[in-house]
């Protein structure tokens, strides 16, 4: 039996993470899970133990750790995928788990003249960001990882490929966005020109694309639409390449931009979002239609909106006033 502290059994989770196509990010965090699990539990191997194991530990999250409801089901989801994908082990339905406590918190959402106010304390490469946040609905890391080929310009319309759920969906494209981007992408490609007159210009992939487009990641329909300034070199290979701009940047510009506007509310990059499908309530749209463009999987999920809606002087009239 593999030692708890062999890097064996990560391997293999690891594998088995990306043969089911996993994100990066999810495929470290559950690996990252995965071994909090076992010191836990004192470096045992976790075929020796079980649900009541589990529990344990799900449970320390949510009396001792306090952590949120959320954080718990990741934790849960990534020792399930664990025993299910690796171990071949069905853990059931673990039911004296005791849950974190879910809050209800409405969504901060921006005024339009807020939104407005925001942006307009932006420029460049991060002002477009942000205007697809707010005008597509993006999440953050959905804009950082489009592509060039996600883009239809004429057609109005973004691919967003592998976001939240390892879900696909088109959103819409701002008329008023077309051009900046048209502009945008003929400096992206310069760039790539140069890399590729370099030696280099070759953009990561998953493996699975890389077996499949062997030509794909030099091609310009696959380079990101918001590449780094500076190319990253992989110290075993030097070869040359450009990861997409880092989700830090953006936020950081957010923050100072929220500032300099003088918005006193919590405003995030997700904000922009939360923003979006407001904005499109209040225009009228059908919940449905919302849902569709923000990916979720339930219309419950959207259904938060219309509260944000029907909170405070938007939905009622102070007796004052009256």
């Amino acid at each position: 039996m593999d030692s708890p502290k062999s890097p064996k059994l990560l391997d293999q989770m690891r594998d088995a993470l990306r043969a089911r196509h996993y994100s990066p990010r999810t495929e470290e965090t559950y690996l990252s899970w995965v071994a909090r699990f076992i010191r836990f539990h004192k470096m045992r191997h976790p075929k020796d133990m079980g649900e009541a194991e589990i529990n344990e530990f799900l449970t320390y999250l949510a009396v001792d750790k306090k952590v949120s409801s959320s954080t718990q089901t990741q934790a849960l989801s990534a020792v399930l995928f664990l025993y299910r994908y690796v171990f071949g082990l069905d853990m059931g339905d673990l039911g004296d788990i005791v849950r974190a406590r879910k809050p209800h918190h409405i969504p901060v959402v921006m005024t339009r003249a807020e939104t407005q106010a925001v942006l307009s304390k932006m420029s460049g490469d991060l002002l477009l960001m942000a205007s697809l946040l707010y005008g597509s609905g993006l999440r953050l890391t959905e804009c950082l990882h489009l592509r060039v080929q996600d883009l239809d310009l004429e057609g109005g319309e973004v691919v967003v490929f592998n976001g939240k759920g390892n879900k696909d969906r088109l959103t819409v494209l701002p008329d008023s966005l077309k051009a900046p981007l048209r502009e945008h992408l003929l400096g992206v490609k310069a760039l790539h020109d140069r890399d590729l007159a370099d030696g280099f210009g070759r953009v990561l992939l998953s493996e699975a694309l890389q077996r499949k487009y062997p030509r794909a990641a030099s091609d310009w329909r696959w380079q990101w639409v918001f590449p780094q300034r500076h190319r990253w070199t992989d110290p075993a290979t030097r070869e040359q390449g450009r990861h997409h701009i880092d989700d830090s940047v953006l936020q950081r510009a957010v923050k100072v931009a929220v500032s300099e506007a003088g918005i006193t509310k919590r405003v995030g990059c997700h904000t922009f979002r939360h923003s979006f499908a407001t904005h499109l309530l209040e225009a009228g749209y059908d919940i449905r239609t919302i849902q569709e463009l923000l990916g979720h999987k339930s219309v419950t999920t959207t259904m938060i909106y219309t509260h944000v809606l029907n909170k405070g002087g938007r939905g009622v009239t102070s007796p004052l006033d009256a």
